[in-house]
C-alpha cells in the first residue's frame, strides 16, 4: 500500500506544541523534557523548535526558570500554522506549489482534483487547532465526525 506520509519534522513539531500547550501558561519546559516526554531525538527536536520560534508559535526564555512555552494561546494555533512554520506552505503535488510550477499545467487534467484534495486537507488542518487535542484522545476514527469533533 502507498503512503501520503507526514513528515517526521512536521509530527515532532505537533507533538512539542501539543506539549507545550498541556502545562501551566507561564511554566517553561526545556528541549530535554519535550524530547522524553515525547519519544522525539533531541537534536532533531532542537531544530524543530527554532522554525517554530521563528513562525511566531512558541517563544523561548532564558535564564535558571527558562525554557520554551506557547507564544499564542492553544486555541489560536493551528495544525496548518504549526506545518507551514516547519515546512512552508502545504502544497499535495508540485503543480500546487506556485515556485515549482509544472510545464505539464496547460493540458493537466488533474489539476481540478489536486485542488479540491489540497482545499480540503487545508481546511481540516486549518480548522483543527492544537487546543481541541487537549481533550481525552479518540479510542477509533470514524470517518469525518472524530475530525469534526476534534475540532
Amino acid at each position: 500500500m502507498g503512503l501520503m506520509q507526514i513528515p517526521r519534522r512536521v509530527d515532532y513539531g505537533l507533538r512539542a506544541v501539543i506539549h507545550l500547550a498541556g502545562q501551566e501558561p507561564d511554566k517553561c519546559c526545556s528541549i530535554g523534557q519535550i524530547a522524553k516526554q515525547q519519544g522525539v531525538p533531541k537534536k532533531f527536536l532542537e531544530k524543530i523548535i527554532q522554525d517554530l520560534i521563528r513562525g511566531g508559535l512558541i517563544k523561548s526564555k532564558r535564564g535558571s526558570t527558562g525554557g520554551y512555552s506557547l507564544a499564542r494561546s492553544a486555541e489560536t494555533i493551528s495544525f496548518c500554522d504549526v506545518i507551514e512554520a516547519i515546512e512552508g506552505p502545504i502544497a499535495v503535488n508540485a503543480c500546487l506549489d506556485h515556485e515549482l510550477g509544472c510545464d505539464q499545467m496547460p493540458r493537466c487534467t488533474m489539476i481540478g482534483v489536486w485542488s479540491e484534495v489540497q482545499r480540503n486537507i487545508t481546511e481540516v488542518l486549518s480548522r483543527t487547532t492544537i487546543a481541541a487535542l487537549q481533550r481525552p484522545p479518540c479510542r477509533e476514527l470514524t470517518g469525518s465526525s472524530s475530525l469534526s469533533s476534534a475540532a
